[in-house]
């Protein structure tokens, strides 16, 4: 599956941004979705992540409370709500799929084969 994110750009910390991935495969349900990020200097991190269904989802601590995520699989896109963003939020924000069973979601970058390009996102104080 090929994914697309999109949706980063510059936002002001307290203020609110949505990121979409887009699945170029119609059986996006088929997927379990993690979004990561990576700033500069730093590894590539988990932030949130959700199963098929979207019926269970978690996220990183840092993000537990602001970030939302969820899912449309008859539009074939995930979303990633940033509410209250923090200039610490400020990273690439990549999305990942893996084919997997319903119920399931991971956490960890390797349990994913499928990336998206990312998207930027700045956030300022």
């Amino acid at each position: 599956v090929q994914l697309q994110a999109s949706g980063g750009g510059l936002v002001q910390a307290g203020g609110s941004l949505r990121f979409s991935c887009a699945a170029s495969d119609p059986t996006l349900s088929n997927y379990a979705i993690g979004w990561f990020r990576q700033a500069p200097g730093k590894e590539r991190d988990f932030v949130s992540a959700i199963s098929r269904a979207g019926r269970r989802t978690t996220y990183a601590d840092s993000v537990k409370g602001r970030f939302t995520i969820s899912r449309d699989n008859a539009a074939n896109t995930v979303y990633l709500q940033m509410n209250r963003p923090k200039p610490e939020d400020t990273a690439v924000y990549y999305c990942a799929a893996r084919a997997t069973v319903t119920g399931v979601y991971y956490d960890t970058l390797h349990a994913y084969n499928n990336w998206g390009q990312g998207t930027e996102v700045t956030v300022s104080s």
